[in-house]
């Protein structure tokens, strides 16, 4: 725990300042910081200052400080040559550049950041830099930065009953965040954002649909994917204007066989109506493919006639719209839609291709007719 980390470094003589965003937590560190120093606070070996936080061996530069730090402002006036700012991603980053670093300069120092990671649309810039220096550490050839990763589940000191409970109402998202301590970081060039997605998602489909198809972005080459969504149109309420949802993403690796089958099993499944197959990485192949496991399955070639921006903007323009809901969590589709960037020479994922053409063949039934 941080408070052993801090103690441990005191007794070494080092000059420790601890900063967190919260009283709350402020008050959990002094509380167990000085039950582990109690006897020597006790017997005058330490000083002791209640209000300030502060644990010292008079008359040298020993000590341990715990002071509350929202921003730049609230953490100047001190130093260390151990820094621990805890919870960063609740903190302003201004704090470290404007203050910390140019406290350690002094003495070479040590820094200890402490973040939990969360989703991206539940992060403020606190959170964006954290990801930024944990990336960072990771990449490091120097030596002077080293990046840990702890999940709950390696925390000795929670429930495991209460643990579960927790976990079960989390969506897949949240739990790898902020359960698993995953770093998802979505590129802000994207077309898709997270946060429309989420406020657009649905737990079920609440009208009929008028058509429901089976998006197939074929692998183009070994080792990768194959694409495969469906999605249905239909009317919500009052609302004139179509809507589009996406039901179902058993896109999976494996050999054309196996991925023939999983189209078709998708097909069936969802009562589509038709399966619409890109062929320019396998032609007539594909569509052998898919019709060897079930010749009577409604299958149309789609051809990629214009560049994936170009077929992709319309459709994220339905989502910014509210038009298009995520019938459920698609963890895998959704981290590919808020990573992909057009016209940056990347490589666009194969889920994202099938969702793209699913909504693309939708769209043709009036998709744009009203606003």
């Amino acid at each position: 725990m941080v408070n052993d980390l801090a103690v441990e470094a005191f007794l070494e003589g080092r000059r420790i300042l601890y900063a967190t965003p919260t009283q709350d937590q402020i008050d959990r560190f002094w509380f167990l910081a000085k039950n582990a120093l109690g006897e020597p606070i006790d017997t005058g070996v330490y000083y002791k200052n209640e209000t300030r936080h502060i644990i010292e061996l008079p008359g040298t530069e020993q000590r341990i400080r715990a002071k509350t730090a929202w921003d730049a402002n609230s953490l100047r006036g001190d130093y260390g040559d151990l820094i621990i700012l805890d919870e960063f991603q609740d903190m302003d980053p201004d704090a470290l550049e404007d203050v910390v670093w140019p406290m350690l300069l002094d003495n070479d120092g040590d820094l200890i950041i402490i973040y939990t990671s969360r989703r991206p649309n539940k992060g403020g810039k606190g959170l964006r830099a954290a990801h930024a220096l944990h990336k960072r550490a990771k990449t490091d050839k120097t030596g002077r930065w080293e990046a840990f990763k702890f999940t709950s589940l390696d925390n000795p000191y929670l429930s495991r009953v209460a643990l579960s409970e927790i976990t079960q109402d989390m969506t897949k998202l949240a739990y790898r965040a902020e359960i698993l301590a995953e770093e998802i970081e979505d590129d802000p060039d994207a077309l898709w954002e997270r946060q429309i997605i989420s406020d657009n998602r649905m737990t079920s489909v609440k009208t009929d649909m008028l058509r429901i198809v089976v998006g197939v972005d074929p692998p183009g080459s070994p080792g990768t994917e194959c694409g495969i969504v469906a999605a249905g149109s239909g009317y919500i309420e009052d609302d004139k204007r179509l809507h589009f949802f996406v039901i179902d993403d058993p896109s999976l690796l494996g050999s054309p066989e196996t991925w023939g089958k999983a189209v078709v099993v998708c097909y069936h499944r969802n009562k589509a109506d038709r399966v619409l197959a890109e062929r320019n990485y396998g032609g007539d192949m594909v569509k052998s493919t898919i019709t060897n496991v079930d010749e009577y399955v409604s299958y149309a070639d789609v051809s990629a006639t214009r560049g994936k921006a170009v077929r992709a903007e319309p459709v994220a323009a339905l989502y910014e719209q509210g038009r298009v809901h995520h019938i459920g969590e698609f963890a895998a589709m959704e981290d590919e839609l808020c990573n992909w960037v057009p016209n940056s020479g990347m490589a666009s994922p194969n889920r994202m291709d099938a969702l793209v053409w699913a909504i693309t063949e939708l769209m043709g039934d009036g998709g744009w007719d009203v606003y």
